[in-house]
Order: structure tokens, then sequence, then C-alpha cells
């Protein structure tokens, strides 16, 4: 494993950590929080094993995107748009004034990261 996927490995894994954390919060718990780091972990996972495949990602943060840039050249890669799109929007939308993550997005958002989270592990064979 080159030095840059293994950073970006490392990077998704505090994100990962930080959404976990903050939806067990026990007192005010930061809903966006969670969807953004939720996002952001599966991002850079998808990042990593784009470059470990010899693919430069480039600066983005659509899911779907990746997930098109992926699949030519992991061909064992596949998962349902319509949890990647959820991510990305929750990643974005929740951060700006006017709609706001609650519980239920929150758990949604971790849920997908967590099985999409073993799926690209598995892939990168960490």
């Amino acid at each position: 494993m080159n030095a840059t996927v293994k950073e970006w490995l490392e990077k998704a894994e505090k994100d990962y950590a930080t959404a976990r954390r903050e939806l067990a919060a026990q007192e005010d718990p930061n809903y966006d929080a969670v969807c953004f780091h939720a996002q952001q972990c599966i991002e850079k996972l998808l990042k990593a094993l784009l470059i470990q495949r010899n693919v430069m990602p480039g600066k983005t943060h659509d899911l779907a995107y990746l997930h098109q840039i992926l699949t030519p050249v992991c061909p064992e890669w596949s998962w349902p748009l319509e949890d990647l799109r959820f991510l990305t929007r929750a990643a974005v939308a929740f951060r700006y004034p006017g709609e706001a993550a609650d519980r239920e997005d929150a758990v949604q958002a971790f849920d997908i990261t967590k099985r999409l989270r073993e799926k690209l592990l598995l892939l990168l064979k960490c």
C-alpha cells in the first residue's frame, strides 16, 4: 500500500470515528456533523481505492461521480446510487442554513457509511 493510500485510509478512519462519537453523544449531538463526517469517510475510502487502482480522482465530493469512475477499474465494486446520493446530499445540504439533520438522517447516514466502509476496506484489502 502506498503512502497516499495509507494517508487517505487514516483520514477516513478519523472521519468515521468522529461520526460515530457524535451520533453516540448524550448531550447536544450534532447530527449535521454525523452526516458530514459519514460522507467524508466514504469519499476518502473511494479515493483511496481509486488511487490504489491508478486513477487520480481529482477534487470532488460527489460520491456518485467517484462511483462512476471506480466501476470500470474495479469490477468487484457495486453499490446502490441512491445511498451514495443520500450521503453526498446530507454532507452538503445540512452544512448551510435552511436545513438541518435530525437523528433519523444521522442514523441513516451512519448506517450507510458503516456498510459501505466494510465493503471498501475489503476491496482495499486492509
